[in-house]
């Protein structure tokens, strides 16, 4: 199959991916414009996902691309990064799915997690057979989770004992597994347990009435005196400094998801302009739309330019959390100002399902705050210009 590169990576960063990344982000493209761009509207408007997707994302090897146990070919943070794109240029929700499953539920299991733990779950996780959660988030703790998480964990012997709560929590309606984040009472510390959704005291909410990403199943959590064994802890994960770990190698994906999220509605802006016919002719030959589709493409060149050296930095050993930081925040601020003229560009049509800028509109709004917000990110980064924090 001979791949086409899309018309919206202007400068052609695609075309320095290798033949095998380009074919397996051909087929995976083509997937999504059969399957899933036609009945994505319906799912978004339901607040319902679309679980019949998870075994050809699986059998496409969108699971299990990043990780040495499962992934079928030598392929790059960059391929990885298009991936990203290219899920959420037809969908930020499913794009979101498999941020959670691949990134931050498999990704703690594989930086976090002890040979065993990685053995046994990863695989799982890779093929869909095991559905993933990540629990960090609280009501009461976003922003300060490093110091401000509220859940406990307790050693008893050969067990530990979880109570507090989580908010906002990806697929953890339908999850078989949650990682949880909680803090040891013994000694303060961050540490990352594997908690099956079966183990009794352990409930999950649907969080209703969203206005973004609404088919993710995010969700709100209680754990009371939740019980898992010693083996169930994470091996390796024992302060914050290694959930930031994890959170440091996904929130360059989220970036790239925002870069893909301003894609697609940028591209259905240009479908449009070329279709509605306005004074004689179609808008897309008049000045102003003309303006907005370019101030839209140049937001989505510079950030390509930015999340690709962002992923080489990744695959060098050279990634930063002020690397990553400053990716997200650049990568969504543009985001967002791109779906805005492309939901401008519509008129009133802009503010209906039918011409998918209205849901691409709305669901930039989750990935401007989720993985860390611009102000946040912000932070990390003038630390790292001035050598001083400024977070409190």
């Amino acid at each position: 199959m001979s791949f086409e590169p899309l018309a919206s990576d202007f400068y052609g960063f695609e075309s320095l991916l290798t033949e095998p990344e380009q074919e397996a982000l051909g087929k995976l493209r083509a997937w999504l414009e059969s399957d899933v761009k036609p009945i994505i509207g319906g799912y978004w408007e339901r607040a319902e996902f679309p679980r019949q997707i998870v075994a050809p994302l699986a059998e496409l090897g969108v699971l299990s691309f990043a990780w040495d146990e499962t992934k079928p070919f030598e392929n790059s943070s960059v391929f990885r990064g298009f991936v990203a794109l290219e899920l959420a240029r037809v969908d930020a929700s499913v794009a979101t799915f498999v941020g959670v499953q691949n990134g931050l539920a498999t990704g703690a299991i594989s930086i976090c997690g002890s040979q065993a733990q990685r053995e046994e779950w990863i695989p799982k996780l890779a093929s869909g057979e095991v559905i993933g959660a990540f629990g960090l988030t609280e009501p009461l703790s976003g922003s300060d989770s490093a110091q401000g998480l509220r859940t406990t964990a307790k050693r008893e012997g050969d067990e530990w004992v979880l109570n507090g709560s989580k908010r906002w929590i990806g697929n953890a309606t339908w999850s078989d597994i949650t990682v949880i984040w909680a803090k040891d009472v013994e000694d303060g510390q961050v540490k990352g347990f594997i908690v099956p959704t079966s183990t009794p005291g352990y409930s999950a909410t649907k969080i209703e009435g969203k206005i973004s990403l609404r088919p993710v199943q995010n969700a709100d959590i209680t754990l009371t005196d939740v019980r898992i064994p010693h083996a169930l802890k994470l091996e390796h994960a024992n302060s914050f400094k290694d959930t930031a770990k994890v959170l440091k190698a996904t929130r360059g994906e989220v970036a790239w998801e925002s870069v893909g999220t301003a894609v697609g509605a940028y591209e259905a802006a240009v479908a449009y302009s070329k279709e509605r016919i306005q004074f004689g002719k179609p808008i897309g030959s008049h000045q102003l739309v003309q303006d907005l589709l370019v101030k839209s493409l140049g937001n989505i060149t510079a950030s390509i330019a930015m999340v690709h050296r962002l992923s080489v930095l990744q695959d060098e050993g050279k990634l930063t959390d002020e690397h990553a930081a400053l990716a997200k925040l650049y990568a969504t601020t543009r985001m967002r100002e791109t779906v805005a003229w492309a939901r401008e560009s519509m008129g009133g049509n802009g503010i209906v399902l039918d011409y998918d800028a209205a849901r691409f509109f709305a669901d930039a709004e989750a990935l401007y705050s989720y993985e860390g917000t611009r102000e946040m990110n912000t932070l990390i980064v003038g630390r790292a210009i001035t050598g001083k924090g400024a977070f409190v």
